[in-house]
């Protein structure tokens, strides 16, 4: 009975979550995988790994977005992200159309600015630029989930009371061109005190209480959303000490 049992445990090894559902769709409801656009679970189905660290994501070495990022392999196949953290969502932030004037007449392009997270301590972001909306969302979709960064969460407000929080653990500002973007730390239920593009911006990166200061020109859709996406990659870069790490009740990434 032993060597059945090890046979049968050998026989199924432990899959990245994405994999899990792309393999065994019958398990999931047909409502938690409603998106716009293709289905990620189809293109998982159909992967063939061109890196090494997409055949240990096919292999079961790593299962985890974690345990990738630990590994110190750059993530170049998006079908990483899909499967190590399936169910992201997407928000396209903007979409401009860019005329310009040819010999052979008025060239047509179109600029997409998309935001992409998981809701609970990552979040990317992408600008592209395409002839057609749909193929050019599409692209900007895959390169922000290339660029998927963790975000560091934390109670550094004076105003809440002890315990773990939603905010961030302290002051940090974002540039992007002239805009200026200072995020501060906000007591829980406060909620997101900043701009649209901004709000939507935290909002899928999991942070739901924040201050915000804004400088330079803050009508510019693309610098404002980058200007946010770059004070929470200033978080990142920020040495902090174990005792803050308590003592603030910081997490970054997802809370396991």
């Amino acid at each position: 009975m032993s060597e059945e049992v090890q046979e049968n445990n050998s026989e199924t090894p432990q899959l990245a979550p994405g994999l899990a559902m792309a393999l065994n769709p019958e398990e999931f409801t047909d409502e938690s995988n409603r998106r716009r656009g293709p289905d990620p679970l189809a293109s998982l189905r159909n992967w063939t790994p061109r890196t090494r660290l997409g055949n240990m994501v096919m292999n079961g070495e790593i299962i985890s977005y974690e345990q990738a990022l630990e590994s110190g392999f750059p993530i170049r196949e998006v079908e990483i992200v899909d499967a190590l953290i399936p169910g992201l969502e997407d928000d396209v932030l903007s979409v401009n159309m860019i005329q310009r004037m040819t010999d052979s007449g008025r060239r047509v392009r179109f600029n997409v600015l998309c935001a992409v997270g998981n809701g609970d301590g990552y979040i990317g972001i992408s600008v592209c630029k395409g002839k057609e909306v749909a193929s050019t969302i599409q692209k900007a979709i895959n390169k922000a989930k290339l660029s998927l960064i963790p975000v560091m969460r934390g109670n550094g407000s004076w105003e809440s009371s002890e315990g773990p929080g939603n905010s961030i653990p302290f002051k940090v500002t974002g540039r992007s061109g002239s805009t200026r973007i200072t995020l501060l730390p906000a007591p829980s239920g406060k909620g997101l005190v900043i701009g649209d593009y901004g709000r939507r911006v935290l909002k899928l990166a999991g942070i739901t209480d924040v201050w915000c200061r804004s400088a330079g020109q803050t009508r510019s859709t693309i610098n404002f959303a980058r200007a946010t996406y770059n004070a929470l990659q200033q978080l990142n870069q920020t040495k902090v000490s174990e005792e803050d790490i308590s003592r603030l009740h910081i997490t970054k990434g997802r809370k396991i």
